[in-house]
């Protein structure tokens, strides 16, 4: 049992330095909250792993927070990209329109 527990914690690792790189080198704002949003669920991962391992039931309590806070931050981000969007497409039609009156 204890093999199955190590590889999965390295598996887990190995995904938590994927989610480090991809935050690094990502070009965009939506890149870098992909790769929050991967901690977030790797953190679960890892707390769950643990409780597990620890037998300490208070851990998934706390990985279940934690994946809370993930999903609301997700949601706020996409809430303000689409609002953001939204709104640019508004200044953007504004300002056509205002060309062709000017014309």
């Amino acid at each position: 049992m204890i093999g199955s527990e190590l590889l999965l914690a390295l598996l887990l690792l190995v995904n938590l330095g994927a989610a480090l790189i991809r935050a690094a080198q990502g070009p965009t704002a939506a890149d870098r909250m992909l790769a929050a949003l991967l901690f977030g669920s790797t953190g679960v991962g890892i707390l769950v792993l643990l409780a597990v391992i620890q037998q300490t039931p208070a851990l998934i309590d706390v990985a279940l927070t934690l994946a809370l806070l993930a999903a609301i931050s997700g949601i706020a981000f996409a809430q303000r990209a689409w609002s953001q969007a939204v709104l640019g497409r508004r200044r953007g039609t504004a300002t056509k329109t205002e060309d062709n009156d000017a014309a």
